[in-house]
């Protein structure tokens, strides 16, 4: 059902070529259409656990276009385990969007809860024991975007994966756990430099950090487009063309951000000379189909 090992594709431009740069796009998005990118990675090894904890439910949360919870709902669909999903927003509801839709229709069962209340999971997880209508002892908790150490460990797979030898690699960051576990197996020499699609910067305060083996290969780069989900016409140009000349699409939180910093990095010279470069598809193909962004 998952296509794994994912191949690496390479990404040929006149630019790229002059500088002797050679491009690579690991193809994480054709894991599964739904359980894609970077989802399966971080589900994974939470998966074992949960099978080993001998709970009845995994919860996990989300926004309301969260990739995170339609691979958590296909996946629960996939392997007949039960999943609940806590949204962001008291507003919604099921039929609220596609995303929602899908993680219905794939049995997740959804609980809706005010934004006040939904931002203190950090400082109290039980405070949602009453939002739902289970025994709390029955669940087994995935955080928001899959943002744990298990999710980290699965994320390492992805450099072993990789059978060439390359001096950078980038991806797009929402919880940085993707980064931190890509750290963790990179080597002294190479480098991870992680796109944030979040206005601010704060993964230095975060637990996972503490746990990333060799700090000194991470850089993050801030989104240039605004913050989380903004975007403009300069990004779904790119996007679109992109899409037409590689036939890749890219979505407008993540990936399209991601690869759009990466080019402008070899057009200013960021990225050395002769120098070998490989961009993670961390998938988020719902968000990119939800504006159309394919022709």
């Amino acid at each position: 059902m998952l296509q794994l090992p994912t191949p690496l594709q390479q990404i040929r431009e006149d630019f790229i070529d002059d500088k002797n740069i050679k491009l690579f796009i690991k193809r994480d998005d054709l894991i599964h259409t739904l359980i894609s990118g970077n989802k399966w990675r971080k589900l994974k090894y939470n998966i074992e656990a949960f099978k080993q904890s001998n709970k009845k439910y995994i919860l996990t949360f989300g926004g309301a276009f969260s990739n995170h919870i339609t691979a958590t709902a296909a996946t629960g669909k996939w392997l007949n385990i039960p999943t609940i999903g806590i949204i962001r927003g008291e507003e919604l509801h099921k039929n609220s969007n596609v995303v929602l839709q899908e993680a219905s229709q794939n049995g997740m069962q959804l609980y809706f809860v005010d934004r006040t209340i939904y931002r203190q999971k950090e400082i109290n997880i039980n405070i949602f024991k009453n939002s739902i209508n289970k025994n709390w002892n029955d669940v087994f908790v995935i955080e928001e975007g899959g943002a744990n150490a298990l999710a980290m460990k699965g994320c390492e797979e992805i450099v072993h994966e990789i059978n060439i030898d390359f001096n950078f690699i980038y991806t797009a960051s929402g919880t940085a756990t993707t980064a931190f576990g890509l750290a963790n197996a990179c080597k002294n020499n190479q480098q991870v430099v992680a796109i944030s699609a979040l206005k601010g910067i704060d993964y230095i305060k975060s637990n996972l950090y503490h746990q990333v083996k060799n700090k000194n290969v991470l850089q993050f780069k801030q989104d240039i487009f605004g913050g989380y989900a903004k975007y403009n016409n300069t990004l779904i140009e790119f996007i679109k063309n992109f899409h037409q000349q590689h036939h890749i699409l890219l979505d407008y939180i993540y990936t399209g951000k991601m690869m759009y910093q990466l080019y402008h990095d070899i057009k200013e010279n960021s990225i050395p000379n002769n120098s070998t470069v490989v961009a993670l598809h961390t998938g988020g193909i719902a968000n990119a189909n939800y504006l159309k962004l394919a022709y």
